[in-house]
């Protein structure tokens, strides 16, 4: 079986990328499938959720050429890592100098496709060279959006932004589908945004729901995805939910 490679994606910041993407590949690696978590964020926090180590050799180093071997295992069996710390905001600026600047990460992922089942990549929240390496690399593309205004205004370019690349270097990318998250039942607005998503993107559009709660909020200061931290939680029920919804996706695109 070739890999899955799922990448999480927002332009916008604090929309729970991070967190979605490490929850979902903690509860795959957990379902018995070999997973390896690609932080591609200078912040290092998907590092920090599965208590990597930064100063390991990571993705700042697989990108621009001087070490291609930088797994880490983690605690979490079934799944590794491949960390980030801030030498890897360097890395857009050392790209532009490589001719193939836009398949390093396909190029670096070929000897691994056949020995992983799922590849997940956590992208920074901007548009830079290492967000289009993921975009010409993944098979499928997971965003994770806030209920909130702004994030209606972000979608809708993120969207063209895919159209472009399946356009152009990557014509098998697929949406796999838009997570609502951070979502406040109690909020009317809340409510509103997500009617007015699932009315545009209708199917595209996950049916689970990622809450608010403070289970989520507190587990990564403890090094751990909210599985490990508080397995009968709301938040992490509603990964466990979203997740068997990723696998089921996946297995029908």
């Amino acid at each position: 079986m070739t890999a899955k490679i799922i990448m999480f994606a927002n332009q916008k910041g604090g929309v729970g990328k991070t967190t979605t993407a490490v929850n979902m590949a903690t509860i795959i690696a957990a379902s018995r499938y070999k997973t390896l978590l690609i932080d591609f964020d200078p912040q290092g926090n998907s590092t920090s959720g599965v208590n990597g180590d930064k100063n390991h050799p990571g993705t700042y180093e697989w990108m621009v050429g001087s070490q291609l071997s930088s797994i880490q295992h983690t605690y979490i069996p079934d799944l590794h890592l491949i960390s980030a710390n801030m030498n890897l905001a360097a890395a857009d600026v050392e790209l532009l100098q490589k001719h193939d600047k836009e398949f390093i990460l396909q190029k670096n992922l070929d000897k691994y496709k056949n020995f992983y089942d799922y590849i997940i990549v956590d992208c920074p929240p901007s548009l830079g060279l290492l967000t289009i390496n993921a975009l010409t690399a993944s098979t499928h593309i997971i965003v994770p959006m806030q209920c909130e205004y702004y994030a209606l205004e972000g979608i809708s370019h993120i969207m063209q932004i895919i159209q472009r690349i399946q356009g152009g270097f990557n014509p098998n990318l697929q949406l796999l589908g838009i997570l609502l998250t951070m979502y406040d039942r109690r909020s009317s607005l809340n409510q509103q945004i997500a009617n007015d998503i699932r009315f545009h993107f209708q199917q595209k559009v996950f049916n689970s729901v990622i809450p608010r709660n403070v289970k989520i909020a507190e587990a990564p200061s403890h090094g751990k995805p909210i599985i490990l931290y508080d397995v009968k939680s709301t938040g992490a029920i509603s990964y466990m939910d979203a997740t068997k919804e990723l696998l089921q996706r996946v297995s029908i695109n």
